[in-house]
């Protein structure tokens, strides 16, 4: 194995490696001066909130209020390179395909609306105008709106979302496929269920003095880099911090804060995690109701010696229902069958078990290592159930915490991007805008891909976002875009998804989140809300990439202007001259959104209402709801294939370092160790023996489905790695053609790209 490619990485996360990196991005985009300047104004009252991840912002006392890989993500949008049509009409679509993402996005910000000519195989430009008269008249002539399908990308501003729903409600359907579908969808349904609100409870204030954190299927180093900070501070004044995961990853486990000038000097660190434990892909759930199971009949031990209960009986009594169905069902649960499946030791559980109940005060914070799965729902609800059970939800310093990925995922699903949208909300939104809004539900991701590959000539229209190469199943997912009538990308640069062209295909450039957005009445600020329900303003300071761009409201404004023409009641071009026209009419459909302008205005925004909060339960049973559910024992082992005994593998897909999403901004991993490579596959050093190959050996993957197709990824390198044994990671997007557009979570229909039975064969060279 080349020692350019792995490499043993055992500094903490953040330090002088992140500001190295942060240095080399701005350097890289050719913007020194501009990119330190902008960077400078990230997450600053009187600047824009990070096109990255959705994490809350401090209290703004410091001007550093950057991650690196929210630098990647400014520096990037910042760029001083341009995909002119000129630059990227010099090659044909089909040459453009051999090209890496990287490459492609690293072409630089789109500059003009392209149209694709199939003659030539090139996109050339197009005016705005003629781009929107296509879109209209292709949308007309659709035999019913539900033939058209309306992505959004979870970096829309609230207004855009706002403005793009109305739009997609008066065409006529409620077809609102969105990244929530891809990710924290069944954080929402599950907790809908359980406390009446899809959202957390908690604030930065509580992890100010939680007294435990328990994180499963998270790696904040990465993902979430500016929660370190919040960890860093609760690891430091003593508070247990609890990791589940199957892979060691550096931001659990010590960190150096750049902001630290005693750490950076010294080259010391804040160890992270107070435990650690390595469940098997797919555990967690075992693994909680074990935390659980160990609770009660120490409780049951407790009362009958007479002593102080474990469990909250007062909270349990007067905010709960189900408790003796669900208690009766975890107490009956084998232990062995909860080892087992957990993969950990059961002395691993019982100590995560006696941290929970000595913590008068608990978190518990999941991502997307817990939401895709199959069983991600009935997870979700154990870990639910976990914090149910001391009543560790609706006071200080406690309660739920999803952390949710990009910026303003959470925002636009309040919005109303939602293709199951509420009656309530679709009468006061008829109302306000004087219409009929369509009732019947529409499309969530995968039913969109089934029905564009089911039915030929749809429309399909994506607010941002890479949707090929962001959803499952690939081939199938490319197949059923190349089989619209028109296919229309409002994006910041050029991805993937521009190459996979319906019979006609468009692409059009909007402003970022960095510029400034000049409209009839002045410079305009969007508002965003962030994973724990703040919402508060962001202005760009950057002057436009280019004349011809279009924000993200006006596209929608002058798309409905040219689609809706005679039909609409709504002055879509009043609306978008002066943004505070649009969050009025949000205050006007929301209830929560009353007095938006001035509110919003504060320095810092202002906090959305949480009923769980406040312990009032909006279920069907007016309480907090505790779930049974029966330990998974359908994780793979093993399968006989093929007339052999193949050793089965279960595959976990991630980002690498240097990623964001569907977004590369280069090859190394470097908390993995990882350099200048993006095809590896880790496994640990022992299944690499079992299967007769060397550390460093060229494998090709195979996934299992019941569809009997074939899905096959080729080319992975075999990195040795501290991970369970049968449990193997690789990146996406390069795994997402192994992901069965058929698999997804029960009730929340996420894809499960955190769960893939695979064999692992030798490489086949073509």
């Amino acid at each position: 194995m080349s020692k350019k490619i792995v490499q043993v990485y055992d500094r903490p996360a953040g330090g002088w490696g992140a500001l190295k990196s942060v240095a080399q991005q701005i350097i890289g985009q050719g913007i020194p001066a501009k990119g330190a300047r902008t960077l400078l104004s990230a997450n600053q009252p009187d600047g824009f909130d990070c096109p990255g991840c959705a994490w809350p912002d401090q209290d703004h006392t410091s001007t550093f209020e950057f991650c690196e890989n929210g630098a990647k993500a400014i520096a990037a949008e910042s760029t001083a390179r341009r995909a002119t049509p000129a630059l990227l009409g010099q090659h044909t679509l089909q040459w453009l395909a051999a090209q890496t993402d990287q490459w492609l996005e690293g072409q630089g910000r789109l500059t003009e609306p392209m149209r694709y000519d199939r003659a030539s195989d090139r996109y050339l430009p197009i005016g705005w105008d003629e781009a929107f008269a296509l879109i209209a008249a292709r949308l007309n002539a659709l035999p019913t709106p539900d033939d058209a399908i309306f992505y959004t990308s979870g970096r829309t501003s609230n207004e855009a979302a706002f403005l793009y729903q109305l739009f997609v409600r008066e065409f006529g359907t409620n077809n609102f496929p969105d990244c929530s579908n891809m990710c924290h969808e069944p954080s929402g349904y599950a907790m809908r269920e359980a406390v009446g609100v899809g959202k957390g409870t908690v604030l930065l204030d509580d992890f100010q003095i939680a007294d435990a954190l328990f994180i499963f299927g998270q790696n904040p180093g990465t993902n979430h880099p500016r929660m370190l900070g919040e960890l860093r501070a609760a690891a430091k004044r003593g508070a247990a911090i609890v990791s589940f995961n199957p892979l060691r990853e550096r931001g659990l486990e010590k960190f150096q804060n750049p902001q630290s000038a005693g750490e950076m000097l010294s080259g010391g660190s804040t160890a992270i995690s107070s435990d650690y434990f390595q469940l098997k892909i797919g555990g967690d759930l075992a693994a909680v109701k074990g935390m659980i199971k160990f609770v009660l009949e120490a409780d049951a031990a407790a009362r009958e010696a007479g002593r102080a209960r474990l469990i909250d009986v007062t909270f349990i009594e007067e905010h709960t229902a189900n408790f003796d169905v669900f208690m009766a069902d975890v107490l009956a649960e084998p232990w062995d069958v909860i080892v087992r499946e957990s993969g950990l030791e059961r002395a691993q559980i019982d100590r995560a078990a006696e941290i929970y109940m000595g913590a008068g005060k608990v978190i518990a914070c999941w991502g997307m290592g817990i939401t895709q799965h199959r069983h991600s729902v009935a997870t979700i609800q154990m870990i639910m159930n976990l914090l149910l059970v001391r009543g560790n939800i609706g006071r200080p310093g406690a309660g739920p915490c999803p952390v949710r990925g990009h910026s303003n995922v959470q925002g636009d699903r309040t919005m109303g991007i939602f293709e199951k949208p509420k009656p309530a909300f679709l009468d006061r939104l008829g109302e306000v805008f004087d219409f009929a809004p369509p009732r019947a539900n529409g499309y969530d991701t995968v039913a969109a891909i089934e029905a564009m590959l089911a039915e030929p000539g749809k429309v399909f229209f994506a607010m941002g976002g890479n949707f090929a190469a962001a959803t499952p199943d690939t081939r199938v997912t490319e197949q059923a875009l190349r089989q619209c009538a028109l296919t229309v990308h409002v994006a910041t640069k050029f991805n993937r998804s521009h190459l996979v062209c319906g019979t006609d295909a468009l692409v059009l450039p909007c402003l970022g989140r960095t510029e400034i957005d000049q409209q009839a009445g002045g410079p305009q600020a969007v508002s965003v809300e962030d994973s724990m329900s703040m919402v508060h303003l962001s202005s760009g300071i950057n002057a436009p990439s280019s004349p011809a761009l279009l924000s993200e409201p006006m596209i929608v404004a002058r798309l409905a202007t040219a689609t809706l023409k005679g039909r609409s009641k709504t002055d879509w071009m009043w609306l978008v001259a002066d943004y505070d026209r649009i969050r009025d009419k949000i205050a006007a459909v929301f209830e929560d959104f009353a007095d938006f302008n001035q509110r919003v205005k504060v320095p810092g925004g202002f906090h959305l209402r949480n009923t769980a909060a406040e312990r009032l339960w909006l279920t069907s049973t007016g309480k907090a709801n505790f779930y049974a559910h029966a330990v998974p024992t359908d994780l793979p082992i093993h399968l006989a294939r093929d007339g052999r005994d193949s050793p089965v593998f279960n595959l976990t897909t991630m980002r690498s370092h240097d990623q964001y999403n569907t977004t590369i901004y280069g090859l190394n991993d470097r908390y993995r160790g990882v350099f200048g490579e993006r095809r590896v596959l880790f496994i640990h050093a022992e299944d690499i023996a079992a299967l007769g190959l060397l550390d460093g050996a060229w494998v090709d993957l195979e996934s299992l489905c019941d569809d009997n197709a074939r899905r096959q990824a080729k080319r992975f390198m075999l990195v040795a790695y501290n991970i369970p044994r049968g449990c193997v990671a690789a990146y996406f997007p390069e795994t997402n053609p192994l992901v069965p557009l058929s698999s997804f979570a029960d009730f929340a229909r996420t894809p499960t790209s955190k769960s893939i039975p695979i064999v692992v064969t030798p490489h086949a060279a073509a």
